[in-house]
């Protein structure tokens, strides 16, 4: 049994020594955490991705929801999304922790140990980060560094009018997950598997290096903030517009379960809801039958939802051909 009973006993130097001894180190000669500073290398011929989140409490996640054991587990799997949609490899990671006085020694650890699970998951290694104080909530902040050929990067800007538009996995559980813990739905129900996309996210590191090395598309993003902002963010950095067809969302029976119980289908939820943490991309109508086999081989669904346009707008058409108008394209913070 753990003696110590608080973090203000355990002191600052007490939680880093928690956490090294919880994340492998990296192989000499390298230099991770106990210095100033961290000395990584990458591969040769490879560039360095980084990506960086902030999750604050009660702005990204709310500790009432669930084990902190997943909240660790998001805070990185939201990082290695965007190494993911890159088609990158991930390698390090750095913590930043800002904690409240008198916060539970007990969240911490379960926090570290789900953290822990999806590094080991992924190959990545903990270089380095800080900790500190907080006046507020729980902070955490993550900064990811993955590595790729320059050639094999994949960008948001390389969308080409008559690109099929595809998705990964399917669209709004994760969205209607976060609706159902905020209406008190807790975990050790019927509705866990949405419940758990929404608490437990998996990036899609596998399919998102598969599709780079194969030289199979033209642009990559993953959907965070939704599928319409963020496949408006390739749009905007392509010059282009899209379609998406409605009728092609996928959607899990879970899902579809919920919305046919409702007055009005919610499309917003599986447009606009966002931290599907899926892979949204590009690719030529040519391609299509080696992306169908080359996503079978990672064990996971892809479906083309719509087309890329020279317009530079995305329009969404209902099942029946009429236009669809959403309230909003996505969340945003401000």
């Amino acid at each position: 049994m753990n003696p110590v009973v608080s973090l203000s006993s355990l002191g600052e130097f007490g939680l880093i020594d928690q956490i090294r001894a919880r994340f492998p180190q990296p192989v000499a000669p390298e230099l991770g955490i106990g210095d100033d500073a961290a000395l990584l290398s990458p591969s040769a011929g490879s560039q360095v991705v980084v990506s960086t989140d902030l999750l604050a409490e009660g702005v990204h996640f709310d500790l009432g929801f669930g084990p902190a054991r997943l909240l660790g587990r998001k805070s990185l799997a939201v990082n290695l999304s965007d190494i993911a949609s890159m088609g990158a490899v991930p390698r390090w990671f750095f913590l930043s922790l800002a904690i409240p006085a008198g916060f539970s020694l007990e969240t911490i650890e379960g926090f570290l140990d789900g953290l822990a699970e999806q590094a080991a998951e992924h190959n990545c290694i903990l270089a380095g980060g800080d900790t500190c104080g907080s006046k507020g909530g729980l902070t955490v902040s993550v900064t990811i560094m993955g590595e790729q050929r320059p050639d094999l990067i994949l960008k948001r800007s390389g969308a080409k009018p008559g690109d099929e538009v595809w998705v990964s996995g399917s669209l709004g559980d994760s969205a209607l997950g976060l609706k159902l813990l905020m209406e008190g739905a807790r975990l050790g129900c019927a509705d866990d598997p949405l419940l758990l996309r929404q608490l437990d996210p998996i990036p899609r590191c596998d399919l998102g290096l598969k599709l780079a090395e194969a030289g199979l598309l033209h642009a990559m993003i993953d959907i965070s903030d939704g599928l319409l902002a963020d496949l408006g963010h390739i749009c905007e950095q392509s010059g282009c517009g899209a379609e998406v067809l409605l009728g092609q969302l996928p959607l899990t029976p879970a899902f579809q379960s919920y919305c046919s119980k409702q007055p009005v289908f919610p499309w917003p939820l599986a447009l606009s809801g966002g931290e599907d943490y899926e892979l949204c991309f590009t690719a030529p109508a040519g391609n299509h039958a080696a992306i169908q086999q080359l996503a079978k081989t990672a064990g996971i669904q892809v479906t083309v939802i719509g087309k890329v346009t020279n317009s530079r707008q995305v329009h969404v058409i209902l099942p029946d051909g009429t236009n669809f108008q959403p309230s909003a394209s996505g969340y945003t913070h401000f």
